[in-house]
């Protein structure tokens, strides 16, 4: 009883948080001065995002542009002026409802409406390397009930975007099919992957792995597998169950290396590497791969 009874009072609040959100789309006007970033889904700040949003601090934009990040963690340090603001808080649909500008590399919820005046830029995330959104056969994604819902809501979704960028003409052609977008497709390269030209050096490479605590004089293996869409506790919820023998591992590349493992965010699992400290070196999602990828041989 209950847990029926906080569920009611749970759907009764997102309702009344949803009404109050429809209401500023009506009353309060777009402001073309505001810019919403968000990555995964407000769970960590890192990718595009974060890559587009540290160059508009270098560049002193995020002096001219009031800047806002959806994050989880409010603990997260962000440089520049940008303000943190919590997932599904009054203050973020507040956001959505008069942000000018949005800035994600996720899709959105598809209670989020995006009004005319307002641009939407889609970064995306990975290049697809396996079958995604329209291309999709079959679908066994948590939360999702069938193929055919899943690929509407995804091409509904999409709809939305008003500039989508791409990283190379392979993905381009690949992300015109499978999101079915037929706006303006930004094929410049991902943002993210500025930092590994602009610190590929030698001093740079040294001082990251200072703060990652890695050794020095070791070889650096990278372990980053996605989630599998079959593996999943829940919506949102993905396991992290690996094909590696990592004690097999260990014994067969010997004492000069060591492993970087960084699971995608969606998995939920909490290993436990105790057994392979100072062999395995586990970062969570609050770390961006991109900095991972330097330090990695």
């Amino acid at each position: 009883m209950p847990g029926k009874l906080m569920k009611i009072i749970k759907n009764c609040i997102k309702a009344v948080v949803l009404l109050g959100y429809r209401a500023c789309i009506r009353i309060f006007p777009v402001r073309q001065d505001v810019i919403l970033f968000e990555s995964n889904l407000g769970r960590n700040y890192t990718g595009n995002p974060r890559a587009i949003y540290e160059e508009m601090v270098r560049q002193g934009l995020d002096k001219k542009y009031r800047c806002y990040f959806i994050l989880e963690d409010r603990n997260t340090v962000l440089p520049g002026a940008a303000k943190k603001v919590k997932r599904t808080r009054f203050r973020y649909f507040f956001l959505f409802a008069v942000a000018g500008i949005w800035v994600s590399d996720s899709r959105l919820p598809m209670y989020i409406r995006k009004r005319p005046k307002c641009r939407y830029i889609q970064t995306w995330h990975g290049t697809p390397l396996k079958k995604l959104a329209l291309d999709m056969d079959t679908v066994f994604m948590a939360g999702e009930t069938g193929i055919e819902e899943y690929k509407k809501n995804f091409y509904d979704n999409a709809q939305t975007w008003d500039y989508l960028v791409s990283q190379n003409h392979y993905s381009t052609e690949i992300f015109r099919r499978a999101f079915g977008f037929r706006k303006t497709m930004l094929e410049i390269g991902y943002p993210r992957n500025d930092v590994l030209f602009r610190k590929n050096n030698t001093e740079e490479i040294r001082k990251l792995k200072k703060q990652l605590g890695l050794p020095l004089d070791k070889r650096i293996l990278l372990y980053a597998p996605t989630w599998r869409d079959n593996e999943f506790y829940g919506q949102g919820k993905y396991k992290f169950n690996p094909p590696l023998n990592f004690s097999m591992l260990q014994e067969a590349i010997g004492e000069d290396s060591v492993m970087i493992v960084k699971y995608h965010y969606l998995i939920m699992d909490q290993i436990d590497w105790s057994p392979y400290r100072g062999f395995v070196y586990s970062y969570d999602l609050s770390y961006d791969i991109s900095l991972l990828y330097l330090v990695s041989d």
